[in-house]
């Protein structure tokens, strides 16, 4: 007998999501592992060091994340047109962005670090020894911007389980480098960097190899003169144009959150660092389902099902809520001695077991927001996307003008606030239009 549409309906997208939880949640165990190494060298500025270098590469690759985000898209909806002609076209046009982009970034990379932590901010000692990480870290932009491609692509074709494995292998490895790097070879704040790096290469080259294994059979020889057809051309650079702008605005945002928190000293600087780590705990524990819809709305638009659109929107958002309580509800119960886990600096510590609660707060105010980006993106409505990301950004920063100078570091954090229910707010008015827009075949 058939399972009730509901069931069926939770249980592929529990498929779908809990290894994607599983591969996202490596990733802020790898940044607390860094963020401990750091907060246990002698001074605030190594933290510090490590939080301003990682913005640096939140805008550098993250400002690139639309080669996974747009590839998700894109490949999820040809997935459901059951068309493997544009799955070859489309993931080898946005790995050949991906080496373009990363060669580019490589050829500028003294200026781009120098300007990057210059306009952060932090004492002298925090900007060099953030300058020792990137310099480091960006030797692997090539790979790290092509391993967002391998995910996205994997995501798109609901592969989740070898997306997992892509993951972990390559956070592993991070792990594991860190710790030679930074305690063996005693290369310190640099050798934080160059683990990074050296997981990005071994991951690259894993997802070449999985790319090649799932290469579909019995396709006619590919045309490399095909890859730049005028409009899959114009539709890529399209996509990719208004996801990078939407994430220029998201990273804008939390690195001027950086900048204003810095001008307070290092020790807030640090702890505003170190509560970001919970923060993005529940950022990659949630996209988990935000990545489900992505691959979900996109199969559907794809496929034209308004039906399955509306059950994917309504399941993956419903287990967000849920896991977004979650979070709040561990952060509130283990939060201190968490922040003890994560540093011995006693004045770092202090400041961040002030400003707790407002991690707490932050899961359940971000929920909308997250999982509506998957929904927009697996639809390829990046516009919509771009145009309500611009319009948090303002909130954002006209808050933390109006509420940073009489609150201090409170005033901050409330802007941040704001900032995230604004994000959902902006996007579920548009929810109607876009489920509209998709014509049942």
């Amino acid at each position: 007998m058939t399972a009730p549409l509901p069931v069926r309906w939770h249980r592929r997208v529990l498929t779908l999501a809990f290894p994607i939880v599983l591969a996202n949640l490596t990733q802020p165990i790898l940044g607390a592992v860094d963020t401990a190494v750091a907060g246990h060298l002698d001074g605030p500025q190594y933290l510090g060091g490590v939080a301003l270098g990682g913005l640096v590469f939140s805008f550098v690759f993250w400002g690139f994340g639309f080669l996974r985000m747009g590839t998700t898209g894109l490949v999820a909806q040809a997935f459901g047109a059951r068309d493997d002609t544009a799955l070859r076209a489309t993931l080898l046009r946005a790995l050949l962005l991906a080496v373009a982009i990363g060669a580019a970034v490589l050829a500028v990379q003294v200026p781009l670090i120098g300007y990057g932590l210059a306009a952060l901010g932090g004492s002298d000692a925090v900007q060099a020894t953030a300058r020792l990480y990137c310099h480091a870290r960006i030797w692997a932009a090539p790979f790290a911007l092509a391993n967002y491609v391998v995910l996205g692509f994997l995501l798109g074709c609901q592969r989740v389980r070898l997306a997992l494995v892509t993951q972990v292998f390559i956070n592993t490895v991070n792990i594991v480098a860190v710790l030679l790097f930074v305690y063996r070879l005693d290369w310190g704040i640099a050798g934080i960097g160059a683990a990074t790096a050296a997981a990005d290469a071994c991951g690259f080259a894993l997802g070449i190899a999985i790319l090649w294994r799932l290469r579909p059979r019995g396709l006619p020889p590919l045309v490399w003169r095909s890859l730049l057809d005028t409009h899959a051309m114009k539709r890529l650079v399209a996509i990719n144009r208004d996801i990078f702008v939407r994430t220029l605005c998201l990273l804008g945002s939390f690195g001027w959150f950086a900048h204003l928190g810095a001008r307070q000293g290092d020790a807030i600087l640090a702890a505003n660092a170190l509560l970001l780590n919970f923060q993005t705990f529940m950022a990659f524990g949630l996209d988990g389902f935000a990545h489900a819809a992505e691959a979900l709305v996109g199969a559907a638009t794809g496929a034209r099902d308004r039906h399955a659109f509306r059950q994917s929107v309504k399941v993956t958002m419903l287990w967000s809520v849920i896991g977004a309580a979650g979070f709040s509800l561990v952060y509130w119960v283990c939060g201190p001695w968490i922040v003890g886990q994560l540093t011995d600096q006693a004045a770092v510590r202090a400041a961040a077991l002030h400003f707790l609660p407002w991690a707490a707060v932050l899961p359940l105010a971000s929920v909308a927001g997250f999982q509506l980006d998957g929904v927009f993106i697996g639809a390829t409505r990046t516009g919509e996307l771009m145009k309500a990301m611009a319009v948090s950004s303002a909130v954002f920063l006209l808050g933390a003008w109006a509420l940073a100078g009489p609150l201090g570091n409170h005033g901050l954090w409330l802007a941040l606030t704001i900032f995230m229910v604004a994000r959902g707010v902006t996007l579920i008015v548009q929810l109607p239009a876009i489920e509209r827009a998709v014509t049942s075949a």
